[in-house]
């Protein structure tokens, strides 16, 4: 079993560091660290097209080698499973993020979409990450890698379906503080971004989107729940976003444009 870990924070983040170490304690597993050199935090699924990339080995805090990219972390999966390494990777682990990445945070997030690149290629991937304390933004990845093993595990034994990526999100806190783990759907985030408008010394408007943290509604069976209510949260998300509900409903469209369309 070879583990791909990576993120968007950056190929020295600590999250990554405890991820690495925690999935190296799996019996049979060979891990390959391959990241960022540099934080992609709200990068989405970026992906480098117009320019060529590069890699080059690193050395991470505990002594251990890396590979970082000078891409995205949707890049440096590519990368990974398009042949750049020796061994073809069997699973892809991202994180650990340094805050949620809860409800419609998934669709900005770097974490999730390296774990998306990896099911379009075909590999299961999964995302991690971390509540933040409220004191301080103090963090604690310790937790979190045990919870990233243990889901790991999980995965290796049962496998996932095709096209589906585990989003995992951790309370701040120790492991025994914990109430549980609930396999949840995405919640209502909420987003307070204002548009600051500054002057530069030589007279030239520029921007900054500012604006208090997000927050969200912790409606139960949701991510925003669970971990409101000191849960670890697991949510399944898939890579058809079809609105299949609403199929019969726009298929009026058909007959409306036969009708009224004009050449």
């Amino acid at each position: 079993m070879h583990i791909l870990v990576t993120n968007d924070d950056g190929v020295q983040a600590p999250g990554i560091l405890a991820l690495a170490q925690a999935l190296r304690q799996i019996g049979g597993v060979e891990v390959t660290v391959l990241a960022p050199d540099r934080n992609w935090s709200v990068s989405s699924h970026a992906k480098t097209l117009t320019r060529p990339l590069r890699v080059k080995e690193v050395e991470l805090a505990d002594g251990t080698k890396a590979l970082a990219s000078d891409g995205s972390p949707s890049d440096c999966v590519a990368l990974a499973l398009l042949g750049l390494l020796e061994k073809p990777v069997d699973l892809v682990v991202s994180g650990i993020n340094s805050n949620t990445n809860l409800g419609h945070d998934v669709v900005y997030s770097g974490t999730v979409a390296a774990a998306m690149e990896a099911a379009i290629g075909g590999v299961p991937g999964i995302a991690v990450s971390v509540d933040r304390k409220r004191e301080r933004g103090w963090r604690d990845y310790g937790a979190a890698a045990v919870v990233a093993r243990w889901v790991t595990e999980w995965v290796i034994r049962h496998g996932l379906p095709d096209y589906i990526v585990l989003n995992v999100n951790v309370p701040a806190g120790e492991l025994q503080d914990f109430r549980g783990l609930e396999v949840t759907r995405l919640g209502l985030r909420l987003y307070h971004d204002r548009l600051e408008k500054r002057i530069d010394p030589y007279g030239r408007p520029y921007y900054w989107v500012a604006g208090d943290p997000p927050t969200g509604v912790p409606d139960e069976g949701t991510d925003i729940g669970a971990i409101e209510n000191g849960y670890i949260s697991v949510t399944p998300l898939q890579m058809d976003m079809t609105a299949y509900g609403l199929l019969d409903e726009f298929a009026a469209m058909e007959k409306m444009w036969g009708e009224e369309r004009k050449i």
